[in-house]
């Protein structure tokens, strides 16, 4: 197979995948549509231990039941079912999905953007399609009407991210903050392998609060907190959202630079896209001059 039917295959695959999905979408027959989606509670906080991993999260025993049977289940969640959990507190609702006739095969969905739908698939698929179809145009067309393709695939980027909404939304969130005392409980560990044969430790701190109302939550703090490595047992002020408390700093600064961070990327997105797409205009005018 040459270079040309191979590029083909990049973006043809993909797009009659894609297709499929919205397809399957439209009739109702993904695997998000065909399960039961039920309201659960967190019932029990586990705290992690120290030393171990961050990836499972914060581990809740969650409880919901099941609208074919009425029977109530009590199921552990530990990040392998779904999404991680990186705040819990007793009575913290979730959404759940799971199979017709078996709820010990749960997911527990934090974010359900695109999820009710079975749309985050073909969504993906979309983006591996537009990066294919713009490899294809610097192979076969060149690069003026390749640099055009790419500028176009860094603002569909720019459309779709949600850096900026989930930002406004923390900022507005935090505005009305309230800070109460916490305290690092345990620090998690995790070594990834590094350069030049060695490996590299990343630490995420677990911290807990009790909110002016009494509720005690437990979360995972991966930003704002210095060294922390050697963190347990450090006492902190811990500024949350009454609205939600899943949205929680122990340095308002470091949280404000964070959102910034997350604007400007997608501020880059859009000035990269322009130049690309009159980069690849100006070449193609001075090829192919305009009359």
């Amino acid at each position: 197979m040459d270079g040309q039917a191979l590029l083909g295959l990049w973006w043809t695959v993909p797009a009659g995948l894609a297709v499929l999905g919205y397809g399957c979408s439209l009739a109702g027959m993904t695997r998000a549509q065909r399960a039961v989606w039920v309201t659960a509670r967190v019932v029990e906080v586990h705290q992690p231990a120290h030393g171990d991993s961050k990836e499972p999260g914060i581990p809740v025993t969650v409880a919901f039941q099941d609208p074919g049977t009425g029977r109530e289940f009590r199921l552990r969640h530990a990040g392998k079912r779904g999404e991680v959990v990186h705040a819990a507190w007793l009575g913290r609702e979730f959404a759940v999905r799971y199979p017709r006739g078996r709820p010990d095969r749960f997911r527990l969905m934090v974010d359900l953007w695109g999820e009710r739908r079975g749309l985050n698939g073909p969504n993906c698929l979309v983006l591996v399609l537009l990066v294919g179809l713009t490899v294809q145009a610097f192979f076969l067309w060149g690069w003026p009407q390749g640099l055009i393709c790419f500028g176009g695939l860094l603002f569909v980027n720019a459309a779709i991210s949600r850096d900026v909404h989930l930002a406004r939304t923390r900022a507005a969130l935090l505005a009305d903050c309230v800070a109460v005392p916490g305290r690092v409980v345990a620090v998690t560990k995790d070594v990834y392998p590094g350069g030049e044969g060695g490996d590299v430790a990343n630490h995420a701190p677990v911290i807990a609060f009790t909110t002016r109302e009494g509720v005690a939550v437990t979360a995972l703090c991966r930003e704002g907190i210095p060294d922390p490595g050697r963190s347990r047992g450090r006492e902190l002020t811990i500024h949350y959202a009454p609205a939600d408390l899943s949205v929680h700093t122990p340095d308002l600064e470091h949280d404000r630079r964070e959102r910034a961070a997350g604007v400007r990327f997608v501020v880059y997105l859009v000035l990269g896209g322009l130049a690309a797409v009159a980069t690849g205009m100006i070449a193609l005018r001075q090829v192919w001059p305009f009359t």
